[in-house]
């Protein structure tokens, strides 16, 4: 806005003419008078039309104000949005019409504008105190909300503001339609395609193979997908995103169908699924669901396994892992270790945190196989825990040689090379190995497991034995060590480290045991095993036996048939007497599946059981731990009460969504 002319604005000319005018009066008296009287009118002019002009200027202001003023009025009034505003404290000041009518009210003035209007969480609070935009949801419609905020200017503190409301639901709609849209790539594997068609008579066998493909093809059809059969048990399944959800909706039933088709044979259908994320790169896509598919098969099969941003969902897994029988993978592996062996400057082996008997003697085997290859190995071991004191003891007394091979995981990390081979055993999981960082050092890593895969895993490892139907990943170990050298040896303390990985995790061949395991122990016999041996490095103590009789003493039945107990009491061997109790309470009859929660290092630990009908996996996958299908574990922050409250919400999750059925 100009400002008011003044006739000190004009001093200067003032000056300067009043010069010339006493300049003449002294040489031209006469002249001079006249211009005298020139000078003064000359002032008086300037003076009046500084005035009008200043006159003419303030009404033009007020003109343009009041119009200003009538032009935002009219503008407010008729917003074609909804708009409101409030004063510093929250309370609705006035509103416009079409704000009215989003909530069928009369008047909402004098109302708390956050109250009244659900702004749908803290997150949308802090952009609008910040002058940011948010979305809200009201009444089932979009709307995309707009601050303005007016300072007081006595007190320099937030005055009144303006909120105004943009319908967003055509841009939720398309949005929602493009999401809908977005094509997701699936590769179907049919897990036991050869068991199961050698399993019915020949001439039916065209007829089950022919059922196989229409199955799959009829069901996906239904969700407006293309199927096309890549080989005889594989299929690429091209989907949208709404087919997707409504085939999870339904939990992807066609798992339980496909093991329900029957045409002669014996054995059951199961089906892997890799599903991919939402994306138009095709060919990002296809990785993805092939990533998705190989962990579904690493997690035993029967399930579907759906990448979802950098997790996983899974559905499925009702079925324990059906045991192969294919010795080729076991030769081809193990040759390939061996290489990989020979191409390191040394070799670090670890196992998982809290190590049982399995962890550390399938590390001792592979040591084994590292010292046949005649490089440097080493066994990665902060400390020891109960449940392998004995064996680290005899270790100690036998094999002294041995016994100066385990490190700490300081000591790993300050001598590794760029050069070393990293082998992970009995655990896949970085964050839960003796020591992550060195799986985080550029290292080549191999991981040899039985564990059904979860989410977490290492980035390109060199090598992957993941074999679920194993009862233990010194089975797989020992298959190897057979492929890698005719003339292998094993010391007898070897021989009875690997025996006792199989022996704890199969509870002395009755559990989760099948023609392999029998054969791994038998090849362990030759080398010297002995069960005399064995049986005594799993000898506990009085306190031990004791604590574990107040686990099974303290018992709860849930749901009939689920064994629930905890341990209080923190001590050295918590995790170990748990872990029996859970296999104890298995021994109830009518009993199908046991935790027992204890606390050590500061949290709560988890060990499920179960007789195969209910997958303690899949239940402790909901509080983030694993396992296999009837034994697993999981590690729980907060109290132990707090910790049973989660495990029954887990239990009733599984329950509700009917994976009890194996």
């Amino acid at each position: 806005m100009d400002e008011d002319l003044k006739l000190k604005d004009f001093i200067g000319y003032f000056i300067a003419s009043g010069i010339l005018v006493v300049i003449l009066i002294i040489l031209k008296p006469i002249l001079g008078l006249v211009g005298l009287i020139a000078y003064v009118a000359g002032i008086f002019y300037v003076a009046k039309t500084i005035e009008i002009k200043n006159k003419l200027s303030k009404e033009n202001q007020k003109r343009l104000v009041k119009g200003t003023d009538s032009l935002a009025k009219k503008a407010v009034f008729n917003m074609p949005f909804p708009l409101v505003v409030t004063d510093n404290k929250g309370k609705i000041l006035w509103h416009n019409t079409n704000f009215q009518k989003i909530f069928g009210e009369d008047s909402l003035v004098g109302m708390d504008f956050k109250s009244h209007i659900d702004l749908g969480g803290d997150d949308t609070e802090k952009k609008l105190d910040q002058g940011k935009a948010a979305d809200v949801v009201i009444k089932d419609k979009h709307y995309l909300v707009y601050p303005a905020y007016s300072k007081d200017l006595e007190n320099d503190q937030l005055g009144m503001s303006l909120f105004y409301f943009i319908d967003q639901d055509d841009y939720e709609n398309l949005k929602e339609t493009f999401d809908a849209s977005s094509p997701i790539i699936a590769k179907i594997q049919v897990d036991n395609y050869t068991e199961a068609i050698d399993s019915c008579d020949e001439i039916k066998q065209p007829i089950l193979t022919a059922e196989i493909d229409s199955t799959i093809r009829l069901y996906f059809s239904e969700y407006n997908s293309l199927v096309k059969k890549v080989d005889q048990d594989e299929f690429l399944v091209l989907m949208n995103a709404w087919g997707l959800e409504q085939i999870k909706a339904k939990r992807f039933d066609i798992l339980d169908d496909m093991k329900e088709l029957s045409v002669g044979n014996s054995i059951p259908i199961t089906l892997s699924i890799g599903v991919s994320c939402k994306s138009f790169d095709f060919k990002s896509a296809y990785e993805e669901a092939d990533t998705s598919l190989d962990i579904a098969l690493a997690r035993g099969g029967d399930q579907a396994a759906i990448r979802s941003g950098e997790s996983y969902e899974y559905f499925g897994g009702k079925s324990k892992a059906v045991e192969k029988r294919n010795k080729v993978k076991a030769r081809v592996l193990g040759t390939a270790l061996r290489q990989l062996i020979d191409q390191a400057s040394d070799v670090y082996i670890m196992g998982h945190k809290n190590a049982d008997m399995d962890a550390i003697g399938s590390g001792i085997g592979v040591l084994a196989a590292v010292r046949n290859r005649q490089k440097k190995g080493y066994l990665v071991l902060d400390k020891s825990n109960p449940s392998i004191d004995n064996l680290i003891s005899r270790m100690q007394l036998e094999e002294a040689d041995l016994y100066t091979r385990i490190i700490t995981c300081e000591e790993a990390i300050n001598n590794i090379s760029s050069n070393s081979l990293v082998i992970m055993v009995d655990n896949h999981k970085p964050s839960f190995t003796e020591c992550p960082e060195i799986t985080n050092m550029g290292n080549k890593i191999v991981i040899i497991d039985h564990h059904r895969r979860g989410s977490e895993f290492v980035i390109d490892p060199v090598l992957t034995y993941i074999e679920p139907y194993a009862s233990s990943t010194s089975e797989l170990v020992t298959e190897m060590l057979s492929y890698m050298a005719d003339d292998f040896v094993l010391s007898q303390f070897e021989a009875d480290a690997l025996m006792s990985g199989i022996v704890v995790d199969t509870k002395n061949f009755t559990f989760q045991t099948g023609v392999r395991t029998f054969e791994a122990a038998s090849i362990l016999r030759r080398y010297g095993a002995d069960m005399q041996r064995v049986k005594a490095l799993f000898q506990d103590d009085y306190d031990t036996i004791r604590m574990r009789a107040e686990v099974v003493n303290a018992a709860q039945i849930y749901k009939n048939d689920i064994a629930i107990s905890t341990l209080e009491r923190e001590s050295g061997n918590s995790i170990l007497i748990a872990a029996q109790a859970a296999d104890e309470l298995l021994d109830i009859n009518g009993v199908m599946a046991s935790f027992v929660i204890t606390r050590a290092k500061d949290k709560n630990h988890i060990s499920g059981r179960s007789k195969g009908e209910i997958s303690v996996q899949l239940i402790l996958e909901k509080l983030g731990g694993g396992g296999h299908f009837n034994m697993a574990g999981a590690q729980v922050d907060g109290s132990i009460e707090e910790a049973k409250k989660a495990l029954i919400g887990a239990i009733d999750q599984y329950l509700l969504e009917g994976e009890e059925k194996a």
